[in-house]
């Protein structure tokens, strides 16, 4: 494998079986002597190639088999088969110098002991890890000015807020100076502000120390704002590796066009008189998704006019808006949530 990979992997696969009962006492009782089971399998043939410092993104589904390719990629589940190489260890060979280079945090997953201080908490972690006193008291100091916990430090976690508890969490698998990050919904219940801290500090260990990141998140504002590379996988398999920006581009089919007038405006016309061009209907017909020109209508008042544009007429459209003279103009992208189903539609087509 390549050497300036610090993840590799090749054709991984992981397959449970589950033990599959009939309801009611007959059931029960006929499992006693015969037992059935399904197989599932929750990653199939995952080729996946990170190198040092990428910050990289793991979108899918509930289901899609995350949780599970990070799992197999801290040691914590050996796969079925294929190959797979952390930082050049066999993970599930749980070497002492591989636990080390590498740290986890899972949102759901707490590793904090509740009855102790921060403080405690760090030199019991100290101890595991044996940090020395001076990189223990450097990273210490720096993390706790990064994050602005130091009237934190001596309290007891469970008297934390969630997100003070987030904060925490990073600080202490942050300690040791991991080489790799692996982050498993790091922001789920955090408010926007919270969210927002939690965003900002990852991006400035990944950019200050060059810590390699791989980050799940069904907040795509986090994707987005973190991950120049997002690896998108449906159903245990693969469907998307590559830009972040590249796969919203590819999945973004619309604009949203707000235009507020000073004068009341009935409609818009065109060199030609021709207001159903624009509005995507016959003149007195309600727009529909399916229309020749794919133009809807999302609100039609004398004073604001907002569309549903597809992107590649943005232009167009907006030559025939500034005839009109607008007081201001709003051009906002589709949600992310629309884009996000559009790549999981298309993930089910590819398993048809």
């Amino acid at each position: 494998m390549d050497a300036q990979n610090v993840i590799e992997t090749r054709d991984l696969t992981k397959r449970y079986r589950r033990y599959k009962k009939k309801e009611g006492l007959r059931g029960s009782v006929s499992s006693l002597f015969h037992r059935e089971y399904v197989e599932k399998t929750a990653v199939s043939g995952m080729d996946l190639q990170i190198a040092g410092g990428e910050f990289v993104g793991l979108i899918g589904p509930n289901g899609a088999g995350k949780t599970t390719l990070i799992k197999m990629l801290t040691g914590i589940i050996a796969p079925t088969c294929g190959q797979v190489s952390v930082l050049g260890y066999y993970p599930n060979d749980m070497k002492n110098e591989f636990k080390k280079q590498y740290a986890v945090v899972m949102g759901q997953k707490s590793q904090l002991f509740f009855e102790l201080t921060v403080n405690d908490i760090l030199r019991m972690f100290k101890e595991i890890y044996e940090i020395s006193e001076e990189d223990f008291r450097s990273n210490r100091a720096y993390f706790v000015e990064l994050f602005g916990v130091q009237e934190l430090m001596d309290v007891q976690v469970r008297t934390l807020s969630l997100g003070e508890r987030m904060k925490m969490e990073l600080i202490v698998a942050l300690l040791h100076n991991p080489r790799v990050l692996f982050l498993d919904e790091p922001t789920i219940g955090l408010d926007a502000i919270a969210s927002r801290q939690i965003r900002r500090f990852l991006k400035e260990i990944n950019e200050e120390r060059r810590t390699t990141i791989l980050l799940t998140s069904h907040y795509m504002e986090d994707i987005r704002a973190l991950c120049g590379r997002s690896v998108v996988i449906h159903h245990g398999t693969k469907i998307y590796d590559g830009g972040t920006e590249a796969l919203f581009e590819r999945y973004q089919k619309n604009r949203k066009i707000s235009v507020t007038f000073q004068h009341p405006v009935e409609g818009i016309q065109g060199a030609d008189g021709d207001t159903g061009w624009l509005w995507g209907r016959e003149a007195g017909a309600e727009a529909t998704p399916g229309n020749a020109s794919g133009i809807r209508v999302l609100e039609d008042t004398p004073y604001k006019k907002v569309l549903l544009v597809p992107k590649e007429r943005t232009g167009e459209v907006m030559g025939r808006v500034m005839a009109c003279e607008p007081a201001d103009i709003t051009i906002e992208e589709e949600e992310v949530g629309k884009v996000i189903e559009r790549i999981y539609r298309e993930g089910e087509k590819a398993d048809v």
